[in-house]
């Protein structure tokens, strides 16, 4: 039926005064579902420019009454009879073929468009009409057409296994327009003055206390800015941030609440609280690989760890949307006017988060019990490179980076730098191995102190004879004498070769920000500083280098680039392509076999007696302790060591290794750093399917020769 709105029995389109100069002029339009947010302002346009308007509205509502106010002809209910014949029917996409009135239109033969079309129409008008100077065009486009962002989701990252580490929970920004609450939506032209003072003092306060119902907080929280209407320039003020990352479904709750409320004059709804998108980052795992995965700031950009490293491919690419509004919603416009966002890439770590719990755990106990500065622990597949846990101490909870010390944000295991000590002597032996200058049986004199430069090395077990050992007693009672002597059979500038192959002197490389180069001398560096480098002083380089280091020289002697990137995943679902690895050869198989002779010897009963073998496997061993430098005098702090131990299994075609780092005073390598790397050992190797081995000898090698 036809229904007249509440103010007048039926409002006729305005006549343009004369000299208007509109060209529509003359034609008609009629608009099915002209109470819609998007369909009163294409009446309103198009009515301004001339045209005779009438629509109908099946539920009416505050833009329906609106409308007539301006003079439109409207209907309350669908029906054939509302339809001017000779006009122009607009629909939306939402009108169905079977209403009555698009359905008497088809058979009349009527123009039908669609609302984008009618919208269109209204504007090449407006820009025919002798309004359109360039600047008023300008203008008045900036003033109806508005543009919003379309966010796009961050990409998820997950374990190895395909638990989560990082994903995005929807959230949105709770946005005020302190205009429209001024009025809550009515034409200010339409009502009495006292009617509009009304709405202006008692519609904030409305409005806040149910903010204060899902937000938290008390009204006068919200007051300063649900009723600050103008912007110190004088402009309208329609845009006051009220909440950050409020959770989706709290604010459906919020807006349905605003929808059923009354305002002042009796009516449903307040109006002028709209939201953008605005989503949380959330780390289920807190603590547990914080210093890997990262986190993100306040805009939800990656801030550190891997969130830092791959922002760009997490954060995708947001969209947007261009709109026109008018007094009570908007309309889309055309479809190039809608870019949809491209959500983030996925990706999968090749982090373990069961075995990162333990080895958080056990370093954490290990750190506790020695009062260490910090400490460090990577367990890596020896085959591939692959970073299966990587923990570091002191550390944070992803969620609430604010709350940790600046320095605990970063990961030491890549950021610090340090001599590693007697660990080095694995490099040592490989490359004279390699170049045949030795072999395990290789014997050495080995007095008790040795000049070099202006000093001289002694040998932490202190011994005043000579020493006859062979290599392997060399490395197995851990002799600097021993071991620069060795070294002295090949060239500096040789030498670093083979560790520069190693990967030190650069960065490995790995997936996350803030990696030290460490140091390498250059290939004219004095023979002291090659005696030096032979029991590992002399250069520096961080955790996760050791480990890729120590991996090539057990491994059969390829040197894999690490990673903790397992896979990637658009947001199609297809894999994303990885850049490809690096691999390289560093030293022959046979020189890494000879390697792993030693370090066999050592979890023997050596300096690592500590470490004997876990039941069933053969497993190789070594534990350096170096002295750090004061960075305030420059000189080596005489109680200050930075001990550490690398453990390698099944030593005859290793698969695991774990190498951990603790930065102590007065402690040493086989006593602080070993039962962390063990016990790290013991779970990964039944974990990862890791057979044992088929036999287990005893050791009868030669330590020692007799003179």
């Amino acid at each position: 039926m036809t229904a007249t709105t509440p103010q007048d029995a039926s409002r006729t389109s305005r006549r343009p005064a004369d000299g208007d100069h509109c060209t529509l002029a003359g034609r008609a339009f009629h608009l099915i579902g002209i109470g819609g947010a998007g369909m009163s302002v294409v009446a309103q346009l198009l009515a301004a420019r001339g045209a005779r308007v009438s629509g109908s509205d099946a539920h009416g509502g505050p833009a329906f009454d609106h409308l007539a106010d301006l003079g439109i002809t409207t209907h309350l209910g669908h029906d054939a009879a509302n339809v001017p014949q000779r006009s122009t029917v607009v629909v939306s996409t939402a009108i169905k073929e079977t209403n009555p009135e698009l359905a008497i239109a088809r058979r009349r033969g009527q123009e039908v468009l669609h609302r984008s079309q009618a919208l269109a129409l209204a504007a090449r008008a407006f820009q025919l009409q002798g309004l359109d100077s360039a600047a008023n065009a300008q203008a008045a486009a900036e003033k109806m057409t508005h543009t919003r962002t379309i966010k796009a989701t961050r990409g998820a990252i997950l374990g190895r296994n395909g638990e989560v580490l990082a994903s995005t929970q929807p959230a949105v920004k709770v946005i005020a327009d302190p205009t429209a609450i001024s009025a809550n939506g009515y034409n200010t032209g339409g009502l009495t003055d006292e009617q509009a003072a009304d709405l202006a003092e008692r519609t904030p306060h409305q409005i806040a206390e149910v903010l204060v119902n899902f937000l938290g907080g008390a009204t006068t929280d919200y007051l300063p800015a649900l009723t600050r209407t103008t912007n110190d320039d004088g402009s309208a003020d329609q845009y006051e941030v009220l909440e950050e990352r409020v959770s989706a479904d709290t604010y459906e709750q919020l807006h349905q609440a605003l929808d059923e409320a009354t305002d002042v004059l009796g009516n449903k709804g307040l109006y002028g609280i709209t939201s953008e998108d605005d989503p949380i980052r959330v780390y289920p795992s807190g603590t547990l690989a914080s210093n890997v995965v990262g986190f993100v700031n306040s805009e939800g950009a990656g801030a550190g760890g891997f969130e830092y490293y791959a922002d760009a491919q997490l954060a995708g690419a947001d969209g947007f949307e261009q709109y026109e509004s008018g007094q009570y919603g908007r309309i889309p416009l055309a479809d190039n006017t809608l870019k949809d966002a491209t959500d983030g890439t996925t990706y999968t770590l090749t982090i373990d988060s069961e075995l990162q719990y333990t080895a958080r755990q056990l370093l954490a106990s290990q750190a506790a019990e020695y009062n260490a500065l910090s400490a460090s622990t990577v367990v890596m597949n020896a085959k591939t490179g692959e970073i299966l846990a990587l923990a570091t101490t002191p550390g944070y909870d992803s969620n609430a980076p604010g709350a940790a010390d600046a320095d605990d944000l970063g990961n030491r295991a890549i950021t610090e730098a340090y001599e590693p000590g007697s660990v080095a002597k694995v490099f040592t032996n490989a490359a004279l191995f390699d170049q045949g200058l030795a072999d395990p049986d290789t014997k050495v004199e080995v007095p008790a102190s040795l000049a070099s430069g202006d000093g001289e090395i002694k040998d932490a077990d202190r011994h005043a004879d000579t020493k006859h050992y062979t290599a392997r007693g060399v490395f197995y009672h851990s002799s600097n004498i021993g071991s620069a002597l060795l070294l002295r059979q090949m060239d500096a500038a040789a030498y670093r070769q083979y560790m520069a192959g190693f990967g030190f002197g650069a960065a490995s490389g790995i997936e996350l920000p803030g990696e030290t180069d460490g140091y390498l001398p250059d290939a004219s560096m004095p023979d002291y500083t090659r005696d030096n480098m032979a029991f590992g002083q002399g250069f520096s380089a961080n955790a996760v280098q050791m480990a890729a280091a120590l991996a090539a020289a057990t491994n059969g002697g390829v040197y894999h680039r690490p990673t903790i990137i397992a896979g990637a995943t658009g947001a199609d679902g297809a894999a994303v392509p990885l850049p490809e690895r690096s691999s390289r050869r560093v030293i022959s198989e046979r020189a890494s076999g000879q390697v792993r002779d030693l370090m066999e010897a050592v979890t023997a009963g050596g300096t690592g007696q500590q470490g004997r073998m876990i039941s069933g496997y053969r497993m190789g061993g070594k534990s350096g302790t170096a002295q750090v430098i004061d960075q305030t005098t420059g000189q080596y702090d005489a109680h200050r060591y930075m001990s550490s131990y690398v453990t390698v299994a099944p030593i005859e075609d290793p698969q695991i290794l774990v190498y951990t780092v603790v930065e102590v005073r007065d402690q040493y390598g086989g006593t602080v750093a070993m039962p962390t790397s063990r016990m790290l050992m013991s779970a990964a190797l039944p974990r990862y399917g890791v057979l044992p081995s088929a036999e287990v000898p005893i050791d009868t090698e030669p330590l020692e020769y007799e003179s």
